[in-house]
């Protein structure tokens, strides 16, 4: 995994903008339309080769494939998993139950901008889960290589991204195992094939976690702290458990609250889960840090330190706002992070999350995407300059 050796590298979260006729095939098929394959394919590929062209032109240094062949950056799993079926809804997230005039509002804005993924039917466990499809994941590495081939420019690092055992555990609820546990650990094993095979393709990984951030006011919204600390352990067990043939200095690991324009006032503090899934055997973390709510939090940093070995990809680009940030806050955020962490070069810049992260749920506009992701690189070209 490089490090910002002579300037700050740019990166992000993951999910990019989709195009309209690839989104409206993944809403019909999840509406349990006929979609064929094929077209979805052709879209997705068409999309793969349009985000790496796009986010080589904005500056990005370690870039991916945009997720375009995926309707969700974690439901797309169901697809590959044995022992899935039925249905049931998601809680209730507890800081839009608190105000209901945002909460109506936000009901009428998710009828006006459908995603692809409907919270009142998600699928649960009903049955052994294995993973039945590596050729999907295999395919999807293949895509993205045959993407940069003809791109004609190329990244510093190229990543993939696949869901934590706990996003999907919490997701698709356990109607099957003795145990949550039993069931967490099931899909650790399972998911060890995706993140095997992305290894093996010559990416970086990235996993993907807001269970380990977002849960705490989801699925154990009303429970004590504690069990939700006990569930980002058990997390944090399961993941070293599926990365035991995974370098470390491979893989890198995204924590956050939900890609939601919300209050975000139910948020457990980063200080409660960074000394947790700073256990966790990667080589970087990926945090949000420019949204309004945590933009303070990377001071944890000073309680609890970087291992020797790792980096931290700082979010210094807000994935809910369509204002453009200046690059000079930009550099700003940068160089606080930067003196934070005490080396420069061990601080990436990247962005709070996904812009897309279920097809069809982003909330900026696919142009002020691209517009945002130069801005980033702008802001850290001004931040090398100071830093270095």
């Amino acid at each position: 995994m490089r490090r910002s050796e002579q300037r700050i590298l740019t990166t992000h979260t993951g999910s990019l903008p989709r195009p309209p006729e690839l989104v409206r095939c993944y809403q019909r098929r999840n509406r349990g339309e006929a979609v064929d394959p094929r077209e979805l394919g052709t879209l997705a590929a068409a999309g793969v080769r349009d985000v790496v062209r796009r986010q080589l032109a904005a500056g990005i240094d370690i870039g991916n494939d945009g997720e375009q062949g995926r309707d969700s950056f974690h439901l797309y799993i169901r697809e590959r998993l044995s022992g899935v079926g039925g249905a049931w809804q998601r809680p209730a997230r507890t800081d839009v139950e608190r105000y209901p005039v945002f909460k109506e509002m936000r009901r009428r804005l998710a009828e006006a901008f459908p995603s692809a993924i409907n919270d009142a039917q998600l699928p649960t466990a009903i049955g052994e889960v294995h993973h039945i499809a590596p050729h999907a994941v295999a395919a999807e590495c293949e895509n993205f290589a045959a993407a940069l081939r003809e791109s004609g420019g190329a990244f510093t690092e190229q990543f993939m991204t696949a869901p934590s055992p706990g996003i999907v555990a919490t997701t698709i609820r356990n109607a099957y195992y003795a145990s949550d546990a039993a069931y967490l650990a099931a899909l650790g094993n399972a998911l060890k094939l995706e993140y095997e095979t992305i290894i093996e393709h010559g990416f970086l990984l990235q996993l993907d976690c807001p269970d380990l951030g977002l849960e705490r006011h989801l699925y154990f919204g009303d429970r004590p702290l504690s069990e939700f600390l006990g569930f980002v352990e058990n997390v944090v067990t399961v993941l070293n458990t599926a990365l035991a043939n995974v370098p470390r200095e491979r893989v890198r690991m995204h924590v956050c609250w939900g890609n939601s324009e919300s209050p975000h006032d139910s948020d457990v503090p980063l200080e409660h889960v960074l000394p947790i899934i700073q256990r966790t055997n990667v080589g970087a973390f990926v945090l949000p840090f420019a949204n309004a709510r945590h933009a303070h939090e990377y001071r944890c940093f000073e309680r609890f330190p970087l291992a020797e070995d790792q980096v931290l990809v700082a979010g210094v680009i807000d994935t809910l706002s369509n204002v453009v940030e200046h690059p000079e806050v930009v550099a700003d955020r940068i160089e606080r992070i930067a003196e934070t962490v005490g080396d420069p070069r061990r601080v990436l810049a990247g962005t709070d999350c996904g812009f897309d992260t279920a097809a069809g749920l982003g909330r900026v506009a696919s142009d002020v995407v691209w517009a945002k992701l130069a801005s980033l690189a702008e802001g850290a070209r001004l931040a090398s300059r100071r830093l270095f």
